[in-house]
């Protein structure tokens, strides 16, 4: 696990020198949005459709997909209470919730599974994240931002779900894994040589996101209860509902693992765009990330 953990560690900390030192004259914040726009429309929906098609999809579907929403939405309503006790604007509010909501499913989840259990931890990242923590960012994530927000857009849940290419990817490699529909070799060799670029460039893209000029204690106090709650609440309370459901073995490790990853990075887009407070979402999502390099190994250490 730790030689994982640095390995992984050593990719995101390139990210984050190129953010000081621009690679060929381009900033990061440039190069992240084009590698992260390559990954989301070409080799994260073909990693997704490869694996899906091949992997065992039965009953622990429903169970990790179970495990995830009941993280989520106990983590929100737990930022809700916690809120009582803050003095918080909307804008501030939404970030916070949103913070604490969304675990990095994919870009840090599918990475450290895919490095412990191949292929079998890529099934598992892609089920926690894409039949679960998508499905309710695009509907109860995107509302919440949208009513604590200050923006002019009208939202449509179902339309930006949509329009999401890697949860096609997902619904048609299910689909084709459930009719036993076999994989051709031309398609199998051409998408694990499109899914093989999604690790390394998610990582990379993570390091760039990282703004380390916001972790100062005034911010990193004000996060804290988002911190905590995604960190330490979320996969204690996926762990509590994976052993209700008797998941066992690599199976369980791996979904609780999915729930300790960091605060999602997409959440930044989704506070430009509605108006939430960025700097303290940005403040809870790179602090996060630097806190699970320690955590992460920590709760594979109980597990296991």
């Amino acid at each position: 696990m730790f030689s994982v953990i640095a390995q992984m560690a050593f990719t995101i900390g390139l990210g984050v020198l190129w953010r000081y030192y621009p690679v060929g004259g381009l900033t990061a914040d440039r190069a992240r949005i084009a590698l992260t726009t390559s990954v989301y429309y070409f080799f994260l929906p073909a990693l997704v459709l490869d694996v899906l098609w091949r992997a065992p999809l039965g009953v622990d579907t429903f169970k990790i997909m179970l495990a995830a929403a009941t993280g989520v939405l106990v983590s929100m309503a737990a930022m809700f209470l916690a809120a009582r006790f803050m003095t918080l604007t909307r804008g501030q509010l939404g970030a916070l919730v949103l913070a604490a909501s969304f675990p990095n499913a994919t870009y840090m989840g599918l990475p450290l599974l895919s490095s412990l259990y191949g292929d079998a931890g890529k099934a598992i990242a892609i089920q926690y994240d894409l039949f679960a923590c998508t499905p309710l960012l695009l509907s109860v994530g995107l509302l919440l931002a949208a009513r604590l927000g200050q923006h002019d857009e009208v939202v449509h849940p179902i339309k930006s779900l949509l329009l999401v290419p890697p949860l096609w990817a997902a619904i048609f490699g299910a689909v084709f894994n459930l009719i036993g529909l076999p994989q051709p070799d031309w398609a199998q060799g051409f998408l694990g040589r499109m899914g093989g670029a999604v690790v390394p460039i998610m990582l990379l893209a993570l390091g760039m996101s990282l703004r380390l000029s916001t972790l100062t204690p005034r911010h990193l106090w004000r996060v804290s209860p988002a911190l905590l709650i995604q960190i330490i609440l979320m996969p204690l309370v996926v762990l509590a509902v994976v052993t209700a459901l008797h998941l066992t073995g690599d199976l369980r490790v791996a979904v609780v693992l999915e729930a300790a990853t960091p605060v999602m990075i997409l959440g930044l887009v989704l506070c430009d765009r509605f108006g939430l407070d960025t700097e303290m979402y940005a403040t809870t999502a790179t602090a996060s990330i630097l806190l699970v390099l320690v955590t992460l190994p920590l709760w594979h250490y109980l597990l296991v």
